[in-house]
């Protein structure tokens, strides 16, 4: 199993969730305070919705893969790695109220994206317990030579 991930950060949140519900005939998967997510098997999509500021536009966060496996993760990491890319590897992380194992890597536009696998289910979004700061970012390890 893998899946696309398209991860927006909202305005208003609940009014999201309700759009995106009558858009993809689904309820979410997985709703948490300032978090939704939609795991669709078709098309294979997990849309993430986080909350933003009140009244701002959606807006793109980061973009991903998710993977059934670790070791998915890992084969992902060396050949990100092996293309001269700048990676950001995160084991046993806790984001979007889950424990990942996951690989970052920034688009020629700085778009970010990210290659995980959801281990188990967390009771805090992230390391901070309920604040965001820490989860769905990451710096990025140097290129390698010559890329």
């Amino acid at each position: 199993m893998s899946r696309v991930q398209l991860a927006l950060r909202v305005g208003d949140l609940d009014g999201s969730i309700d759009f995106y519900t009558k858009l993809l005939g689904a309820e979410p998967a997985k709703r948490r305070p300032g978090y939704a997510n939609f795991a669709l098997a078709e098309p294979p999509l997990k849309l993430v919705l986080l909350e933003g500021e009140t009244g701002q536009d959606t807006v793109l966060d980061h973009l991903g893969t998710e993977v059934a496996t670790t070791e998915e993760v890992a084969a992902a990491t060396a050949r990100l790695r092996q293309g001269g890319l700048a990676i950001d590897t995160e084991q046993d992380s806790t984001c979007c109220y889950a424990q990942q194992d996951k690989v970052w890597v920034h688009g020629p536009g700085r778009e970010p994206w990210e290659i995980y696998v959801v281990k188990a289910d967390s009771a805090t979004f992230g390391p901070g317990g309920a604040d965001a700061s820490g989860c769905c970012t990451a710096g990025t390890e140097p290129a390698a030579a010559g890329a």
